[in-house]
């Protein structure tokens, strides 16, 4: 799903415009990139955590060759699902 139409689906369920859905929606996401920016994490009880976690430098082998390359430290963005998106996803089958 595009952005376009998650916009489109959480404005007909809100019964809002897609113009105001699409500024709560942005306002969201850069909320969201801020906290992950100061390294803290962000919880919706039910859905799930968002969450960083430092990764070290290491040397890595190239696949299908000998060479190997150094991959620099850096911090990856992590998500941990919640108990009920868990359950919907599991009873969706």
């Amino acid at each position: 799903m595009k952005k376009a139409e998650y916009v489109t689906n959480v404005a007909n369920k809100a019964g809002i415009n897609k113009k105001d859905t699409l500024l709560v929606l942005d306002a969201i996401l850069e909320t969201l990139q801020e906290v992950l920016a100061k390294k803290e994490s962000i919880t919706f009880v039910g859905f799930g955590t968002f969450s960083t976690s430092p990764r070290t430098a290491r040397t890595a082998r190239v696949p299908g060759t000998y060479r190997t390359v150094e991959v620099p430290a850096t911090t990856a963005v992590k998500f941990k699902a919640g108990k009920v998106l868990k359950n919907s996803i599991k009873n969706t089958n």
